[in-house]
């Protein structure tokens, strides 16, 4: 199958909880699906369709730390300034709060669209990843062809969620995964598993009552570790999607 690689790399980068507004806003520690879609869609300089469109990525950073960013809050007012005529059109308060930041982010993106390499050696918008202000350069654009194979490791990524029961690693978030622009905003969510560490498909889970699936697509440009090459697990924006918890 042939893919677009683009990587990706910035100075730092944060992707904000979005219910979450206590005077800290923690970051998300991987891209979640709707960031990702909102990137592919500044480059393209359009909204792309959501249906057909897939796909997967390997994040990493060397760190995190907390940056103070303040919100300025307004409100109308009467009367006017001190000292003159001038009437009071807004005041306001400047409320400053801790923002978790990561340190020298780096995406490499894999999306089922090879055609789309033109948009991203030429980005429509500035290419930024995150928050409007964290600039990303893309370091590299090309078309790789993946294979199917048996073995494959897989890190630093997001899994479907059914995948926890095989591999016991990660840890489970619920992020957005589309955002409905036709709509209002309309977001939807799901839930994802992060994997942070590196796990060989021989140390997954098997169930004698399951039909094993070994075969997954890998990146063979990617660094070959004891004998395999980095594993994908390509996502949707739209359609069906399972997340339902369940044991195993």
């Amino acid at each position: 199958m042939k893919v677009l690689k683009v990587v990706a790399e910035g100075l730092t980068t944060s992707f904000r909880y979005p219910h979450f507004m206590l005077g800290i806003h923690p970051t998300f520690e991987m891209p979640p699906p709707a960031t990702i879609y909102g990137h592919i869609c500044s480059a393209l300089g359009e909204w792309a369709k959501p249906d057909g469109l897939e796909f997967a990525y390997h994040f990493t950073h060397h760190g995190s730390f907390d940056d103070v960013e303040h919100v300025h809050i307004l409100a109308s007012s009467t009367g006017t300034l001190p000292g003159t005529k001038i009437p009071k059109v807004m005041e306001g308060a400047v409320n400053p709060f801790k923002r978790r930041m990561l340190f020298k982010p780096r995406l490499v993106l894999y999306l089922n669209k090879p055609e789309w390499e033109y948009a991203f050696k030429s980005p429509y918008y500035p290419v930024v990843l995150g928050r409007s202000q964290d600039l990303f350069t893309y370091t590299s654009v090309s078309v790789v062809e993946l294979e199917r194979v048996s073995q494959a490791y897989f890190e630093h990524t997001l899994a479907p969620y059914q995948t926890m029961l095989l591999m016991g690693r990660g840890y489970v978030t619920l992020m957005p995964r589309y955002l409905d622009y036709e709509n209002g905003r309309q977001p939807t969510f799901a839930r994802y598993v992060i994997l942070n560490r590196r796990i060989n498909y021989t140390e997954f889970i098997h169930y004698e009552d399951r039909p094993e699936n070994s075969d997954f697509w890998v990146d063979p440009t990617s660094p070959q570790v004891e004998n395999a090459h980095l594993g994908l697990w390509f996502h949707k924006f739209v359609g069906e999607y399972d997340d339902q918890p369940r044991l195993a």
